[in-house]
């Protein structure tokens, strides 16, 4: 089978790992019989570079004729003074809004292998951690209306946070049926104490929980979910929040698992083009210097084919070759233990596509 997949290198980091996840891909394909056509297109600074634009018109166009995107990492502070409409990261907002990716899912999970580099309590560790966070993405606050001004204490700025009836509806009805799947739980992430958005939130996830009786619905305010991902994350199944609480928590999930660069990601959309990514960001001070973790990336090539093109083996394929290449000790920098063997991004691409 031919399948066609927009490439978004994007910046540091970015081209480095996203060739090493290609380098998986084409392992795949060999050993499957499929055909991946790659197609670079340029988001973020790269683009602006470029184009003077974080988002060209050409690489929406070809994204959206793409069967997947798959994105490395974008911004660095070579774009910081930037206005925020021509900021990197705005790019990539635009992007998402483009592709109309609304669900973000980030799985969480601590490999025994690397049990070392987790920093909690190894009483806390040995009770295990696998959670998946559903992400809103499409609203909330880096979506809403924006603003600056001259006030009696000199600037101001304002971000509003905004959430429709529909958008809750529907991320909750992802997180449901993820839940599903995995152990039937799902805490659903607000501030519903302070925020009137959060109100809004919480009484449509309990409208859409009845729809499925079979999983257990549990309310956390942000700030308690922060401290319960450290004091027992073995609690948590399916974690669904908003776009900006689903930002910060995935970040802290992913840490306790070890590195940030371990984690992938898929954003969902209902057109049917969905993105695949790690949840880091592009990590200029190591970038060209052989040292990223490009695993997250690799692993999002899994949830491609897994949620993208209905290919459950050869994802499988990939997350046991990763599983196989950490049991025989390889790691880089951000993973490294005692009595393993530190390699860069290269050569770990290379490891795991030689087990596939």
């Amino acid at each position: 089978m031919e399948f066609k997949i927009a490439v978004a290198k994007g910046d540091g980091i970015g081209p480095e790992i996203t060739d090493q996840a290609i380098k998986v891909m084409e392992k795949v394909a060999e050993k499957y019989g499929h055909r991946f056509e790659f197609n670079n297109v340029e988001v973020g600074g790269e683009a602006l570079d470029k184009f003077g634009d974080p988002l060209p018109q050409s690489t929406l166009s070809t994204c959206k004729k793409s069967d997947a995107v798959l994105l490395g990492a974008v911004g660095g502070p070579k774009w910081d003074a930037f206005e925020s409409d021509k900021r990197p990261e705005k790019g990539l907002l635009r992007l998402r809004k483009g592709l109309g990716l609304f669900a973000n899912i980030r799985p969480a999970v601590l490999y025994k292998q690397l049990q070392d580099a987790c920093p909690l309590r190894s009483d806390i560790m040995n009770e295990g951690i696998d959670i998946c966070v559903v992400r809103e993405l499409m609203g909330g606050i880096y979506f809403g209306e924006r603003g600056k001004s001259e006030g009696e204490n000199g600037k101001e700025a304002f971000d509003i946070e905004t959430y429709s009836e529909m958008e809750v509806k529907r991320i909750a009805k992802a997180a449901f049926e993820t839940a599903m799947g995995r152990e039937k739980k799902v805490t659903s992430v607000d501030k519903a104490n302070v925020l009137e958005s959060s109100r809004l939130w919480r009484s449509v996830v309990e409208e859409v929980a009845k729809d499925y009786p079979k999983v257990e619905l549990e309310h956390m305010y942000v700030d308690n979910a922060a401290m319960q991902l450290v004091r027992r994350p073995s609690q948590f199944d399916v974690i669904l929040t908003t776009n900006m609480f689903g930002d910060i928590l995935s970040d802290e999930a992913s840490m306790i698992t070890g590195s940030i660069g371990m984690l992938p990601s898929a954003s969902l959309g209902e057109a049917g083009v969905h993105m695949y990514e790690p949840i880091h960001g592009s990590a200029p001070d190591i970038a060209g210097q052989d040292m990223a973790n490009p695993i997250g990336t690799i692993l999002s090539c899994a949830m491609m084919l897994r949620h993208s093109f209905n290919m459950e083996g050869e994802a499988r394929t990939i997350e046991v070759a990763v599983e196989k290449t950490l049991e025989e000790g390889f790691r880089t920098g951000d993973i490294m233990s005692s009595g393993m063997k530190q390699i860069g991004t290269c050569q770990m691409g290379d490891e795991i596509a030689g087990r596939i």
